[in-house]
């Protein structure tokens, strides 16, 4: 029999980040002899970044576990997969029969694997966990905040129109590393460049001269944390220019937009100008896209959503495109209708609060801030958590005060982690259920559609057949439902299969394709360009936009009393990521992490010679929750006072699986942020603007 394969393209949609760009496999037997872009399809039209060349690093690393493992002592055991689900299940039944002290915790990845996210939810039912914990609080809550108050929905997200924008303003956003964040916007420079042809600019306001700020034709440096000064100064700005909405977005709007007014009326632009560090004319530059009569959009991520401000600052962005007469236009920001609707086939979300140890805490979609996830695991009381399930995550990188974090993960009477390594936080479980390899699996992008800039969805069938043993994580979380079920005696529902649930939900969105309808069109199924449809996709009880939410509005108080608060001279940090990571979980690529070290202290020259230290030299980086080591990089792509650091390095704990990971350590910026800030509206981490001091490392020894 000949072992001679045939070559063969497989059209598949990349999982990694949110841009889900097509993308051709080329195959021999179980081999990817290459990947490449795939230019029929008609949202990334044959972009790839470098993420997408390592799925097949993914798919063969030596390192991914290929069986459940038990941790005995320092060591861990193989075992069969119905013995761990058994002994999982007992566990479970023994020490927390009722879920009362239970609790999930859903990493990045998850939100990647449309099946698992179908099916993790059963077994939080049969576990009974009322706690769930996610990435989600740690960047984006005050994205669905807003959303949630003004448009009714916590999904339903106005995206800037860039195909027919003529001036996209962005602030705090990186998309030429993130291929967009909550925004699915693959071959970003390619849609820059046709802006440019057709005349339009990019600016980008960040601390950092950012990869995307290179492109940009402006760049405006702002203090970190400060980005609620300069978005009032726009928007009082905007309301001068323009003091009435225009025709057709002021039926769809309440009265909010003259409170609004009332509200920012009494802020002074110099006052705010000094407090942000943009002078008045660079404010007014900002400001002239939304005053004139060309479309335009203003798009605020990570930014202005890590900080003591977040929701309050994406209202800002929000009603700057309103009143600009910029939402729902062509051009503006406007809401996809994509092939599946989570905005039509789910409720509506929830704004509410939860009692943690540290005391009531707001909570968006039913989670637990993270900034209570290690207190809620140390605290002394009935409250805590002792069993944990951490799905596709690294919170120990990923959330402030990672240090605390592995202590609350020690006290846990059990911890299952379904992943593929033996993490920084993995390491810490007494199971670890390790998922097929990625290629193995079928993927929908579920969660992006409805943040694209096209209205589009795309159906990939799994590249290569399962290998003997393996289980999907779908699989996984189904297959220990039912043995926790079986364990506490009660009776386990009838479970569709991941693919049945898909059909039926995208037969319920307004396209009405079935799955198997979907699967036959591989380059995606493309519904065209965004078009103007507010009417159609609000929710909130009134049928009206809620202009001025009273939380929001009564949140200008605290910025204002934050504003009078005596500023110190410290250095502020801020993350950054590469366009060849992200979070955590790529470092055990070796084609990601070659080349130069990309974990790096960013500091400005005067800065740098303030402190002795040069380019190359090793630092610490002090604040007032820890010190680490790295290494100084002197350039002027930070503003002066401003420190920047890599956000997901940190591999240099002891007991990893991922050898390469762990072979470009680095060190976790979360380290250095404490859990006490967090945006008071939405419970979200504040991972920017925090005070550190930097020295050389000759100069923190004498001290």
């Amino acid at each position: 029999m000949s072992d001679i394969h045939t070559r063969t393209i497989h059209k598949r949609t990349c999982h990694i980040c949110e841009a889900n760009c097509g993308v051709l496999f080329e195959t021999e037997g179980r081999k990817v002899i290459s990947i490449k872009g795939n230019p029929d399809n008609p949202l990334s039209r044959g972009y790839i970044c470098p993420k997408a060349t390592a799925i097949a690093d993914l798919q063969d690393d030596p390192d991914r576990l290929r069986t459940p493992v038990k941790r005995v002592g320092d060591t861990w055991e193989p075992m069969e997969w119905d013995d761990a689900y058994r002994e999982i299940a007992a566990r479970v039944a023994e020490v927390d029969p009722d879920g009362s002290s239970s609790a999930f915790y859903r990493g990045n990845p998850s939100a990647h694997d449309y099946a698992l996210v179908l099916q993790s939810r059963h077994l939080q039912r049969a576990v009974g966990a009322r706690r769930s914990y996610s990435a989600s609080t740690l960047d984006q809550m005050p994205h669905h905040y807003v959303q949630y108050q003004m448009y009714g929905h916590v999904s339903l997200a106005a995206v800037p129109d860039i195909d027919h924008s003529q001036h996209i303003v962005i602030l705090g956003g990186n998309p030429m590393a993130s291929n967009g964040s909550l925004w699915t916007v693959p071959d970003f420079r390619g849609r820059v460049r046709e802006l440019h042809n057709r005349g339009g600019t990019l600016t980008v306001v960040d601390p950092r001269r950012t990869e995307t700020a290179k492109i940009a034709d402006h760049w405006v440096p702002v203090k970190p944390g400060t980005d609620t000064a300069l978005l009032i100064a726009i928007l009082k700005s905007v309301l001068e220019a323009k003091p009435a909405l225009r025709p057709g977005l002021a039926e769809v709007c309440d009265d909010g937009l003259d409170t609004v007014r009332e509200a920012v009326a009494g802020f002074d632009i110099e006052k705010l100008s000094a407090f942000c560090g943009v002078a008045p004319e660079e404010i007014a530059a900002l400001a002239k896209p939304f005053t004139g009569d060309e479309p335009a959009a203003l798009y605020g991520r990570m930014g202005v959503s890590v900080c003591e401000f977040g929701a309050l600052n994406q209202w800002l962005v929000q009603v700057i495109n309103l009143a600009s007469g910029n939402l729902d236009r062509v051009g503006g920001t406007m809401f996809p209708k994509p092939l599946f609707d989570l905005v039509g086939l789910n409720g509506r979300g929830a704004v509410s609060t939860v009692e943690t140890a540290r005391g009531t805490l707001p909570s968006v979609m039913g989670e637990t801030p993270m900034v209570a996830f290690a207190d809620e695991m140390l605290r002394e009381d009935a409250g805590r958590i002792r069993v944990l399930f951490v799905q596709s995550g690294n919170p120990v990188l990923s959330a402030p005060d990672g240090l605390k974090t592995e202590e609350g993960l020690k006290s846990l009477d059990l911890m299952v982690a379904l992943d593929p390594h033996i993490t920084e936080t993995s390491r810490h479980a007494h199971y670890i259920l390790p998922p097929c390899g990625p290629l193995e699996k079928d993927h929908f992008n579920m969660f992006f559609g409805p943040l694209s800039v096209r209205n589009f969805g795309a159906y990939s069938k799994p590249t290569f057949e399962m290998e003997e043993g393996a289980k999907a994580d779908s699989d996984i979380v189904e297959e220990l439902a039912v043995a926790v079920h079986a364990a506490k005696n009660t009776s386990a529902p009838n479970i569709q299969t991941p693919r049945e649930q898909l059909d039926a939900m995208l037969k319920a969105s307004p396209a009405g394709m079935t799955l198997a309808e979907v699967e036959a069109m591989e380059d995606g199924v493309d519904l065209g360009p965004l078009e103007p449809c507010i009417k159609d996709r609000l929710r909130t009880d009134s049928g009206l936009i809620h202009v001025a939410p009273p939380e929001l509005v009564a949140d200008l108080a605290r910025f204002t009393q934050s504003m009078a608060e005596t500023a110190d001279d410290a250095l502020r940090l801020i993350g950054r990521r590469h366009v060849r990571s992200n979070n955590s979980w790529l470092h055990n690529s070796r084609r990601l992490v070659k080349g130069p070290d990309r974990c790096t202290l960013m500091i400005h020259p005067v800065d740098a010679e303030a402190r002795g230290i040069v380019d190359g030299d090793t630092i610490s980086i002090t604040s007032q929750v820890t010190s680490v080591e790295t290494t100084a990089e002197v350039t002027e792509d930070v503003m002066q006072g401003v420190v920047s650091l890599p956000h997901g390095w940190g591999h240099n704990r002891k007991g990893l699986s991922w050898q390469t990971a762990a072979d470009h350590a680095g060190v976790s910026i979360n380290d250095l942020i404490d859990t006490q800030r967090f945006d008071a509206l939405t419970g979200n981490a504040v991972l920017n603007g925090i005070a550190v001091s930097v020295a050389a490392r000759e100069r923190a020894i004498a001290s």
